[in-house]
């Protein structure tokens, strides 16, 4: 059990640390909601509760946007086909989001993290990390901490939340998921690097299902085998990705928990119940999206230079296509015009649409003389 120490400067039985790069180790603590957007319906519908729910549309070509631990139980998640959730799960019941509430829930939350601490990095509605090193409260641990906003969520929202705690994000992260749902697990410094040795690279954040497959051929299963690598081979087969493999196979990181994370791009897509073949049902649907993107975009303070036009086809290939203006977009009209640009070349189509999406990268503060808005995920 790595849950009975807390992640100070030396442990409670004077355990060799690894300090951060300012000398002193971190108390990071990564609080990940539990089947977020599911909880919120059960909770809300009592009909629902402990029952297989899935957040998302029924239809063939519907998407499972989250789905309870009942229906996790049959192998159904996110981002699966509805089509192959219901297969899984006969009973599952589809319920359609409420994206307005989950964004509401999510402002309650954030404002337990606030009474802690100002290093608040929300990576989506449903997580966050924390710096507790030094706290609003002069709480010592960074465990106790852990706990009293886990306890003050469901006592506020009805809903539980999962922790992790640790000296740096990448083993916060992994740590939220070792008790879920409703837990907590700590890694110190001691069991740091022993931990990751043992854990599968499949595992790792950051690691994808693609990468995974490629370190299995080359050898690498474990954190172990991953740490047996020098930096040259890794930086050989996988780039700029190979100095951070490098050190987190050492249980080593050393990014700040950001609180004025800016995101780099806000996009929406849309999957068709029916192929789209005419350009005009593709503009009135790439409308929609435009508005979300602009909404955002508004409600933040937030101005882009490039637009990226994403069009799946029926046979599931898919094209991307980008434009990057001189200046920021400046209007929703315009963002418009520059996704319609991108758009008419691709018609006429020799085979239909099924999803089309739109992307504002290279973003930045509308106004620079302002402090920024600390934007959650749509």
């Amino acid at each position: 059990m790595l849950t009975a120490q807390e992640p100070e400067g030396e442990d409670r039985r004077g355990a060799e640390v690894i300090p951060s790069a300012g000398g002193r180790v971190r108390k990071i603590i990564h609080i990940d909601m539990d089947a977020f957007y599911a909880s919120v319906e059960q909770r809300d519908n009592r009909e629902l509760r402990g029952k297989p729910v899935a957040v998302g549309h029924p239809e063939a070509r519907g998407v499972v946007a989250a789905a309870s631990y009942e229906a996790r139980k049959f192998g159904v998640h996110s981002a699966m086909p509805s089509v192959t959730a219901k297969r899984k799960c006969p009973d599952l019941i589809f319920v359609p989001h409420r994206f307005d509430v989950y964004r509401a829930v999510s402002q309650q939350i954030h404002a337990i993290f606030a009474e802690y601490t100002p290093l608040i990095e929300p990576l989506s509605l449903d997580e966050a990390y924390l710096d507790v090193t030094e706290n609003l409260k002069g709480m010592e641990l960074a465990t106790e901490i852990a706990e009293e906003i886990r306890a003050r969520i469901k006592a506020e929202t009805r809903l539980t939340a999962s922790a992790g705690v640790s000296y740096n994000k990448f083993l916060a992260k992994i740590a939220s998921d070792q008790r879920k749902p409703d837990g907590m697990f700590v890694i110190t410094p001691k069991h740091g690097a022993a931990f990751v040795e043992a854990l599968p690279v499949k595992k790792f954040h950051g690691v994808g299902p693609a990468t995974a497959q490629k370190m299995q051929k080359l050898g690498i299963e474990t954190g172990a085998d991953l740490k047996a690598r020098d930096l040259s081979f890794l930086q050989q087969h996988f780039g700029k990705s190979g100095p951070w493999f490098y050190w987190i196979a050492r249980g080593i990181d050393e990014r700040e928990v950001k609180p004025d994370r800016t995101r780099k791009s806000v996009g929406a897509e849309d999957t068709f119940r029916e192929d789209i073949h005419d350009i005009e049902a593709a503009r009135a649907c790439l409308q929609s999206l435009i508005s979300k993107v602009w909404r955002y975009c508004k409600d933040n303070g937030m101005r882009g230079k490039t637009v990226t036009l994403k069009v799946k086809w029926a046979d599931f290939t898919q094209i991307t296509r980008s434009k990057t203006a001189a200046a920021p977009v400046a209007s929703a009209a315009e963002l418009a015009e520059i996704a319609g640009l991108l758009l008419s070349p691709i018609f006429p189509v020799s085979k239909g649409i099924r999803l089309l999406g739109v992307t504002l990268s290279c973003l930045d503060h509308a106004d620079e003389g302002s402090q920024p808005q600390l934007a959650l995920a749509l």
